[in-house]
């Protein structure tokens, strides 16, 4: 018997088109779309679907709009297959897609919460981020020691890709010292600002309060959450708010569940960003996509 974990990939994965053919297929993913439209009060359907490019990747829009198109995945496969996972992860804003799917959250209150988030982060403005591939974490951290200002880890994403975090200049310097230092790939990443940094502290507070008068139930199945990599029942809303301005420890997350028997992973969503990072991280594990009804009904079949 495999032991399988859905995952659901976070900012960078959209892309213009997304979710339209789960929507045409399947009145399970068209209910999740409505239900988004209806409760964000704007056509994210609409964006999803036909753009433009330059508003889907505004990160007010981008948020909501890939969790939408993962959680109409989701509702799709759920209609034709009745399948229960061990463990739920999501990547950064994908973690919702796991709460949802672990019925932490109702699907009005999973939306209200992206909504606010989104907002929140898409207020700051500060700093920049970089993907560092194929390069020893002391390494960056040593480049990260030597420069003045500020600069952290945002992602492990996989054992060769770790992002960083922080003022432009200081981070422009760390990717210098790298490429000194022989890092061949250090890519800078278009983003509005420093994600999973210090500069999203103040948004990390505001959303605290927030996400005091949203109902939350303990998990049905256990969420692996961003912060700490741990199985999650219950206690959620102090990881919601530290999420945002803390690193996302997405390898550990993915070793953990494998340590722990998970052979599959099915990647609900557009794209196949995770897929990518999980062969990095092992590539003994296999992970089937969702993103429409070609990738729905191959990964059922593969699945029997």
């Amino acid at each position: 018997m495999k032991k399988i974990a859905f995952i659901f990939p976070g900012q960078g994965s959209q892309s213009v088109g997304m979710g339209h053919d789960l929507y045409k297929n399947y009145k399970e993913a068209k209910h999740v779309f409505d239900i988004a439209d209806e409760v964000l009060g704007r056509n994210i359907s609409k964006i999803c679907f036909e753009g433009p490019e330059e508003d889907l990747k505004q990160t007010i829009n981008t948020q909501p709009a890939i969790l939408a198109t993962s959680i109409a995945a989701l509702e799709a496969f759920k209609s034709r297959v009745s399948i229960e996972p061990a463990f739920t992860a999501g990547h950064s804003l994908g973690e919702y897609g796991a709460y949802y799917a672990s019925g932490v959250f109702n699907l009005e209150n999973t939306f209200k919460l992206i909504q606010k988030r989104a907002e929140l982060m898409s207020k700051v403005s500060n700093g920049t981020m970089a993907a560092v591939l194929n390069c020893e974490e002391d390494v960056i951290r040593d480049c990260i020691k030597s420069v003045d200002g500020y600069v952290d880890v945002a992602n492990y994403n996989s054992p060769v890709q770790i992002v960083i975090t922080g003022e432009n200049e200081s981070v422009s310097k760390v990717c210098d010292l790298l490429k000194e230092k022989g890092v061949k790939r250090v890519i800078p990443l278009a983003v509005s600002g420093a994600f999973h940094s210090e500069f999203m502290k103040d948004a990390g507070v505001e959303f605290a309060q927030y996400v005091k008068d949203i109902d939350i139930t303990d998990a049905k199945i256990p969420v692996v959450t961003n912060v700490d990599y741990e199985f999650t029942t219950s206690d959620f809303k102090p990881k919601m708010s530290k999420q945002i301005y803390s690193p996302v420890k997405w390898c550990q997350s993915v070793q953990k569940m494998i340590e722990n028997g998970v052979d599959t992973f099915v990647e609900f969503g557009n794209g196949k960003v995770l897929a990518g990072l999980n062969k990095k991280i092992d590539s003994n594990v296999v992970t089937y996509n969702v993103y429409d009804k070609e990738s729905l009904e191959q990964t059922i079949e593969a699945l029997k």
